[in-house]
């Protein structure tokens, strides 16, 4: 494969609104496969990291396909990208185009290569994730039951959670919401944790439902959450940060008069 092979398949698993290129450096480096030069829109590949053989080459493509995400995702901005480039905007779109390339048999799917790494998988899956899942939705049941009995003696929940149970306030009410939501234990307690934090119940069940389906987390947060804040618009980034600097500098003036009056004291 040389560097027109590889931008071939890229643009074949999905166009680019901006163009870019793509150049293979013909060097060795130790510390990263690829990068993506945002400014000229330049993909480079440091192809002397590859073996030439079947998983070598299938790991360049994977490099490939990693820095074109980066294109992508300016592409989405304008062009331009935030100091943060591996945010949860940047996964979601890395691994759609792993799955366009997987379904479009551009790219090998490696996990699938090894038995005994699916079955590993199934056991983490159901043994594991489901039932600790499971165990901390069990937990909010008996929570709710719990908050119950409080009332009904006349003492504060929140005290009977802080001091005879120990935990944080935040977690037992989570545990009690994924009861109450009756959010599917297979697809985990930490995103069990998340779609507990979604209100609205249309788009918890869509968020859920993506979960089940294989949906990564990253994926299922930007579809819900939007774009990340750090990505936000310049002006509106470079405001905050001015009132943020405006209220340290005037906390420090006002410490540095309460210093100078304690020195002048002594």
């Amino acid at each position: 494969m040389n560097q027109d092979n590889i931008k071939e398949k890229l643009l074949k698993i999905e166009d680019a609104p901006l163009e870019f290129s793509l150049v293979f450096s013909g060097k060795k480096s130790k510390k990263v496969n690829g990068l993506y030069k945002v400014q000229s829109r330049e993909i480079i590949i440091h192809n002397r990291n590859f073996k030439q053989d079947d998983a070598g080459r299938n790991l360049l493509l994977y490099t490939a396909i990693h820095e074109y995400a980066h294109h992508l995702h300016a592409c989405s901005r304008g062009g331009n990208l935030s100091s943060r480039a591996h945010n949860s905007e940047f996964w979601a779109i890395f691994h759609a185009l792993l799955e366009k390339a997987e379904s479009k048999k551009i790219y090998n799917d490696v996990f699938s290569v090894s038995p005994e790494l699916l079955k590993l998988t199934d056991v983490i899956r159901v043994k594991y994730l489901a039932n600790n899942g499971a165990l901390v939705k069990e937990m909010g049941k008996l929570l709710l039951k719990a908050h119950d009995l409080c009332t009904g003696i006349g003492v504060r929940f929140e005290d009977y959670v802080d001091r005879m149970l120990r935990i944080p306030r935040a977690a037992a009410n989570t545990a009690i919401r994924m009861f109450e939501y009756d959010i599917a234990p297979e697809v985990g307690a930490d995103n069990m944790r998340f779609l507990a934090g979604i209100r609205d119940s249309d788009e918890r069940k869509a968020a859920e439902k993506a979960f089940i389906k294989g949906k990564s987390p990253d994926t299922v947060k930007v579809a819900v959450r939007g774009k990340d804040r750090e990505d936000e618009e310049p002006k509106v980034k470079l405001e905050k940060e001015k009132l943020r600097l405006e209220r340290t500098i005037a906390n420090l003036s006002k410490r540095l008069e309460e210093v100078k009056k304690e020195l002048r004291a002594h």
